[in-house]
């Protein structure tokens, strides 16, 4: 069984929704197996800018090399538990950093993720945090290690701002959409980098909004829970699991929590089996 971090971070967020996502990882973590899950401590501020233009920047900092940290001391891949979408700078890098160049990245996301903090409109790292582990970004949010672009794949994208379209075209990043996304595709499209291991980092707002209520960005048009789960089967039938993400639970309220913890456990079952 892979070993299960649960990291509660919020700062990286633009949604107005932002601190839900401490109620969505204490959720997840209730369902978890204890005696392989562990907790990163998250500040309890919002931190600040320090001229970057990212917001919360020093709070992010601080999670980020605790998690860095964190990693390195477990045994095999993780399931790394957000929180938002920052939390994979430190997750996708440590597997990245390890692989021996075996790896590709599947960016399972509504969003690309692929802002500067000149082009996000937002100021929300949560927005730039693939184009960070691409080797831009700001001091203690880039990755050491950069990604290579041949290794990345978007998939289930479909919200993507100007700025984010330039980085695709010129970085040459294959974006599988819904339309056309499914177990035969990914499998081809993981298999045409070259890898032999796979990371899948997952923002549940790639589900569709009617699949799960709590999310935080919600975008119309996205996957099943069924067309999810298939996909991350699919792809780890075929390549060795180095490692996921799951991101983005943004419940109403704790009470609520439980009406999304179904299709959550499915997904996080598809992943651990």
């Amino acid at each position: 069984m892979p070993s299960f971090v649960v990291v509660p971070q919020w700062q990286g967020s633009g949604s107005d929704r932002a601190m839900r996502l401490i109620d969505g990882a204490e959720a997840i973590r209730g369902d978890l197996p204890s005696a392989h899950t562990t907790t990163v401590e998250v500040p309890a501020g919002a931190g600040d800018s320090l001229g970057t233009g990212i917001a919360r920047v020093s709070s992010l900092r601080t999670v980020h090399e605790r998690l860095r940290e964190h990693l390195v001391d477990l045994p095999g891949p993780a399931i790394t538990i957000g929180g938002d979408c920052s939390v994979s700078l430190a997750a996708v890098g440590h597997a990245w950093e390890h692989s021996a160049g075996s790896l590709a990245v599947v960016w399972l996301d509504a969003h690309p993720d692929l802002n500067t903090p000149e082009s996000s409109p937002s100021g929300a790292f949560t927005g730039m945090v693939l184009r960070a582990l691409l080797g831009e970004g700001t001091d203690g949010l880039v990755a050491p290690v950069p990604l290579v672009p041949a290794r990345v794949i978007l998939a289930g994208t479909r919200d993507i701002d100007p700025g984010e379209q330039d980085a695709i075209d010129d970085l040459a990043i294959p974006v599988l959409a819904v339309g056309s996304l499914d177990a035969d595709s990914l499998v081809a499209a993981i298999a045409a980098t070259g890898a032999t291991s796979v990371y899948l980092h997952i923002d549940l707002d790639v589900l569709d909004p009617a699949e799960i209520e709590g999310l935080g960005s919600p975008v119309p048009f996205g996957l099943t829970v069924a067309e999810l789960t298939a996909l991350i089967r699919a792809a780890l039938a075929r390549f060795e699991f180095a490692g996921a993400s799951v991101t983005e639970f943004a419940p109403t309220s704790p009470a609520a929590a439980g009406e999304d913890m179904g299709a959550i456990l499915r997904i996080i079952g598809a992943l651990a089996a």
